[in-house]
Parts: C-alpha cells; sequence; structure tokens
C-alpha cells in the first residue's frame, strides 16, 4: 500500500461525483426505496424555506433519482420512518438508524438550552407535551388558547407555544412525524417510533467515528474542513482519530493537485476504485446541494466559486436570487437563475450566465433539453 497517493484534480472530482452519487442516474435506484438509499449514504439532506422554485431538499434528492417525487420523502418520514429531521450544520433529513448520534446533541439541549427558549416555562413544555398526548400530532396553527405576542423577528410566530415546541423538538421529546410544505406537524417521539425506549446515545468517540465515516461515504476525500464542516472545535479530535486511521493503515494522505497546505484523506480501496462519470448527465443543482455547500471545497475541485445572491441587493448580484450550478461531465459550466411560475405553470429563466470557455452549442442543447425535465419536476402535483 503506498504511503500516500498523488491525484489529479480530475480524478479527484470523479472520486467524488461517484461518492455522491452523481455519477450515474440510478445508483440509488427508483421509488420510495431510493429516498431513504439516498439519505443513509448522503449522511444529511439539508431542508430549507426558500421556494421561488422547489425547496432543495426535494430538489437535492431529484438530482440522484429521476423518478424522485416528492411523496416518496413523506412516505419515508411519515410512513416508513426511515428518516427524521434533526440538525446538522443546518436542519435536515437524516437516517432514523443513525438516531444515536444525534442524542448527544438532544441531551445537551436538555442541560442547557439556548438562550432563545428563556422565556419557555416549564408548564408551557406541559401544556404542548400533554396537549399532543392527548390528540395525536399538532402543528402550530391547532393551537388556539395562546395569548398572542409581538413577533421577535420576521420569521418568528405570535404564537407562545411555537418556542415550546421548538424546544421540546430539539432535546426529543417530540419528533416532525409530518410535513406539508414547511408547515410542521409534532408528535410524541416514543409513540412515532414505537421503541419502547431510546437507544443508548453514542459516546464521544463514537460519534468522532460516525462523523468521519460519514464523510468518507460521502465525499470519498476528506479534510479537517469538509469532515467538520461548520464545527471546527471536532478539528482536535478529528486529526487525532484520522492519525490513528492512517498509523492501522485504514486511511492513506491524500496529496490533491493544487490543494496546497489543505491535506486530504482516503481509504485505499476507495482510491483505486474504478470510476466512470455518465458525461451525458445534466445536473442542475441546488446551492444547498452537498456537491456546493460547502464553498472552497468546491473551489478546490471544481475551480468555481459560488456565490448565493438572495440576500444582497439585486444591483450587487452576479448571477442572480437563487443561482443553480449547472454540472456536466466533471464540470460547472454555467449558472441559471430560475423561477417557478406556479400560476402559470412555467419555469422562467431568469438569467443565464456561462463560465468562462464553456458555452457552446452542445451544452445549450443539452442543458435546454434538461430545463424540460427539471420543470415538469418543479410542477408536479402537490
Amino acid at each position: 500500500m503506498k504511503s500516500e497517493y498523488k491525484l489529479t484534480k480530475p480524478r479527484a472530482k470523479a472520486l467524488w461525483l461517484y461518492a455522491q452519487g452523481l455519477h450515474d442516474s440510478n445508483y440509488f435506484g427508483t421509488g420510495p426505496e431510493a429516498t431513504t438509499k439516498a439519505v443513509e449514504h448522503l449522511g444529511y439532506v439539508q431542508i430549507d424555506t426558500i421556494n421561488v422554485i422547489e425547496r432543495c431538499h426535494h430538489h437535492i434528492l431529484y438530482s440522484r433519482i429521476p423518478d424522485y417525487r416528492q411523496e416518496h420523502l413523506i412516505q419515508a418520514q411519515s410512513q416508513d420512518k426511515t428518516v427524521f429531521e434533526y440538525w446538522t450544520h443546518a436542519l435536515a433529513y437524516v437516517p432514523t438508524k443513525d438516531f444515536r448520534f444525534f442524542q448527544p446533541r438532544m441531551q445537551r439541549n436538555i442541560k442547557s438550552p439556548h438562550a432563545w427558549y428563556e422565556s419557555v416555562k416549564k408548564e408551557d413544555l406541559q401544556k404542548i407535551l400533554k396537549l399532543i398526548k392527548r390528540n395525536g400530532p399538532i402543528s402550530i396553527r391547532d393551537i388556539q388558547d395562546d395569548v398572542l405576542v409581538e413577533k421577535e423577528h420576521e420569521w418568528a410566530s405570535r404564537k407562545p407555544s411555537k418556542k415550546a415546541l421548538q424546544l421540546a423538538f430539539n432535546q426529543g421529546k417530540l419528533v416532525i412525524s409530518e410535513r406539508v410544505g414547511m408547515l410542521k406537524k409534532y408528535e410524541l417521539f416514543d409513540r412515532h417510533f414505537n421503541w419502547g425506549k431510546k437507544p443508548k446515545p453514542a459516546s464521544e468517540n463514537e460519534l468522532n467515528e460516525y462523523m468521519l465515516q460519514r464523510a468518507l461515504r460521502s465525499q470519498g476525500l476528506v479534510s479537517l474542513d469538509s469532515i467538520c464542516h461548520l464545527e471546527p472545535s471536532r478539528k482536535p479530535a478529528m486529526n487525532a482519530l484520522i492519525q490513528k486511521h492512517v498509523a492501522a493503515r485504514t486511511l492513506v494522505p491524500v496529496n490533491l493537485e493544487n490543494a496546497g497546505k489543505s491535506q486530504h484523506w482516503s481509504t485505499p480501496e476507495f482510491l483505486e476504485s474504478e470510476i466512470k462519470i455518465n458525461g451525458e448527465l445534466v445536473h442542475i443543482l441546488s446551492p444547498f446541494d452537498p456537491l456546493i455547500i460547502q464553498r472552497k471545497r468546491l473551489n478546490l475541485f471544481f475551480d468555481y466559486q459560488h456565490l448565493f445572491e438572495a440576500y444582497i441587493p439585486k444591483e450587487k448580484r452576479v448571477y442572480g436570487y437563487f443561482s443553480l450550478p449547472v454540472l456536466i461531465d466533471d464540470k460547472i459550466v454555467a449558472v441559471l437563475d430560475l423561477k417557478t411560475d406556479r400560476l402559470n405553470k412555467k419555469l422562467l429563466v431568469q438569467s443565464w450566465t456561462w463560465l468562462p470557455k464553456q458555452k457552446s452549442a452542445k451544452l445549450k442543447k443539452m442543458i435546454e433539453a434538461k430545463l424540460h425535465y427539471f420543470e415538469a419536476f418543479q410542477l408536479q402535483t402537490k
């Protein structure tokens, strides 16, 4: 076994696309089962509220499962219960089989609730828990007896019970049993999963190992930044764990072309995999897609600096309000700003920006063909 692997950028991109399931249209299979497989493989699928086009959790799954439909995720969450919602670097769908690795955060939220929840009293929690125990799953709309208060910010609710629901969710007392659009129904954890008792929470060492293996599975080639995305405090312990794997020869250092001092690692088996990228595939990717969300990593591998411009003034935007990178083969060739006109049942192209040296009649035809299917995905029956 080599003590260090040298990787060219094209090879590194192929490995990452393979790990992301973006190299082939049937990597996760078809039908409702493919949704669970994709979430389990990726480790998480981020949720976001912006719906200028289809919301990102549906978009991310559609990018990997061509016959994906919204009801597949609803089935996985509410019927099969193979996925549930909780926090990674953001609110996300995560595999139910990994529940124990999210329990430490739930326990911390019980011992030391965030200052945001200081106004939630013990009786507030008891009220909503008793209400759900008696009536079954509820949404905030089902609570009618709150004394309304002024909103603390634009996205807040005037109902104090909303904070109580959120706190109980963060503490693992409630689970989101159903989501219709962005309206969430909360259920008692024990009744939703019917486990009898919760699994044993992961130890800190087990949690670090889980995060490492999750990153290796979904990224193929990992760095401390990519494993500990938005959790920099984990880096010292993660680095120590990686060195143990290197000593045991289960991981090997990777010298990635033009990566400078940014150290990467992978497994010997993965680095030697035979991988073929289907060059006919066109992916219009969400800005919250796992391939896009880590901006520095994306730029290192693909020489593309993504800009998320929804919250900056219109006159300062480069690509548009909700720009979507277009991936063909192993290159990001264009950025589209799209909007779904649901009333008139049309997908609107607000702007189309070619990246340098990528514009061609062939690629334009391929993207236009993909936009036809992407429009159908946007307008699927809710």
